[in-house]
């Protein structure tokens, strides 16, 4: 049984926030189809009387059951704290917190409705995964009703340092909500770093070497389980779609030269502004790339009402628009500034056709368009992805060029160095990042999950006897960046199922043991 703010009813066929979308969407997609789940939200709807509808079936094997919201539970719940409270807190930006007791309320009654409409869908038997900032409250609210069953909860967002954490008035109700489920899973070990010291030193708890947790007179678990993707289906469909009207389109508009690409939500958290500055000081200081290459910048809107997003939006507008007036020739435009986003197929084509992928958020949980974008590679030709240090698959994927995005002449620097790498190197970074992907791909992600859950969930288990796999680049120890000879790490939990069967999930998930 998943729980999440959205549902997605079929394959997401876009990059914008519509339903439950990106790696959450195709991740817990898989795990459902596996098990004949049934995934559990808020329909997208808003109603003055709010209906449940379902549960119906879905193409892949599983069945979703949705339910309404009231527009004023909508804008204090969604739109209001989980978008202006708790997201840009848990982004390390608490000075962007718009705070205000009313929205609080709303949120934990939105809980509270998931929670009451929720109940009477359980089986006994039932496992309940719970994602996302959205829902907090949810397995507190759960216990409160009496539910016995397993509970995990995944936070696909950061967990910032705890003093940040704790400038949101109600951080410690939050975490003592979190305290009842039996497992909580973060992004990489830096998060669960931040949150092993929130349990010592604000909420006057214990941490254990094994992921034990004592704090709220409870017991839970909690490690890292970094999302990822199918790379092998991501491949194919890339394969398939490089040639579509949308690729050719965007290969003539390009010209002959190489293509850099970003695409993102359009967010604050993503560092745009910094991006198209740092490309600025490239064209700058690099004027024989001109004409040689373009730079296209996808991205896709999202909460567009929220008076942050108004000015991002309007920063960047500014910003493109200054780099096409210096730099544009008459059959050259250096910059194209996409507000909207496109389907998921011709998206995996674009990403195989970009020579160089900049992925430099601010903060973020893991970005998984950094793993789709090595994944949609042509193994004899692979372009080049930047990473922005503060995203969680920089912990993963070292091999790629590691910046700083708040240094505008570093990431200008790491443009060029990936726009002028040899093949040689660009295939020996592919081949490393890729190896990655293929040892943690979304399978291994959710399997490994289900397997902590159900260990985290009886009180005789051993816990999970996790390790570090670590690998070693040469040719990145010589590069001078701190952060780029920082290894990669990929989490295995090699833990021994309980012997408890979860509506087939524990069956299915021993089944790459």
């Amino acid at each position: 049984m998943v729980i999440s703010n959205r549902v997605a009813r079929a394959d997401p066929r876009t990059t914008e926030d519509a339903g439950a979308s990106g790696g959450l969407a195709v991740a817990v997609r898989e795990a459902l189809s596996e098990t004949a789940g049934l995934w559990f939200g808020w329909s997208g709807q808003l109603s003055e009387t709010p209906a449940l509808h379902g549960p119906e079936m879905q193409p892949g094997g599983y069945r979703i059951a949705t339910v309404d919201l009231t527009p004023a539970d909508h804008r204090g719940y969604y739109n209001g704290y989980a978008n202006e409270a708790l997201w840009p807190v848990l982004h390390s930006a608490p000075h962007l917190m718009h705070h205000d007791a009313d929205r609080y309320t709303a949120y934990r009654s939105v809980n509270r409705q998931f929670v009451d409409r929720l109940l009477p869908l359980l089986h006994p038997d039932d496992m309940i995964w719970i994602h996302d900032y959205h829902l907090l409250p949810a397995a507190e609210d759960l216990r409160r009703r009496g539910l016995r069953n397993p509970i995990g909860f995944f936070l696909h967002t950061p967990f910032p340092a705890a003093d940040a954490f704790a400038a949101l008035p109600e951080h410690r109700a939050l975490v003592e909500g979190l305290a009842h489920a039996d497992l909580i899973g973060f992004q990489t070990a830096s998060d669960l770093r931040a949150f092993q010291d929130y349990i010592r030193w604000e909420a006057g708890g214990s941490v254990s070497m094994d992921g034990r947790m004592e704090a709220f007179g409870r017991h839970f678990r909690a490690s890292v389980f970094p999302i990822s993707i199918d790379p092998a289906a991501f491949a194919l469909t890339a394969e398939r779609h490089a040639d579509s009207d949308y690729c050719l389109k965007l290969a003539r508009g390009t010209g002959r030269g190489a293509l850099m690409l970003g695409v993102d939500r359009l967010d604050y958290t993503k560092g745009l502004p910094h991006r198209m500055l740092a490309y600025e000081r490239l064209l700058e200081l690099q004027p024989d790339l001109r004409r040689r290459m373009a730079f296209v910048q996808i991205a896709s809107q999202s909460r567009s009402k929220l008076p942050e997003y108004v000015a991002i939006r309007r920063e960047l507008e500014e910003i493109s628009g200054r780099i096409n007036g210096r730099f544009s020739e008459p059959d050259w435009t250096p910059l194209r500034y996409i507000n909207r986003g496109i389907p998921r197929e011709t998206l995996a084509g674009v990403l195989r056709m970009a020579r160089m992928a900049v992925v430099t958020p601010l903060h973020d949980g893991m970005n998984l368009v950094a793993k789709e974008y090595v994944a949609a590679q042509n193994p004899e030709d692979p372009g080049v992805l930047m990473l922005s240090r503060f995203a969680g698959a920089a912990q993963e994927l070292d091999a790629a060029l590691i910046v700083n995005p708040l240094d505008h002449d570093e990431t200008a620097r790491r443009m060029h160095q990936g726009l002028t790498m040899s093949l040689e190197e660009r295939r020996e970074r592919w081949e490393a990042m890729m190896a990655v992907l293929s040892a943690n791909d979304v399978s291994r992600w959710w399997r490994s999950f289900v397997r902590a859950l159900a260990d985290a969930a009886n009180p005789t288990a051993q816990p999970p006897t996790g390790r570090l796999l670590r690998r070693d680049h040469p040719r990145l120890a010589t590069e001078g960046s701190a952060v780029v000879k920082r290894e990669g790490f990929m989490r295995e939990t090699g833990a021994a199922t309980s012997g408890r069967v979860h509506n087939g999930l524990l069956m299915r998930a021993s089944g790459d043991a």
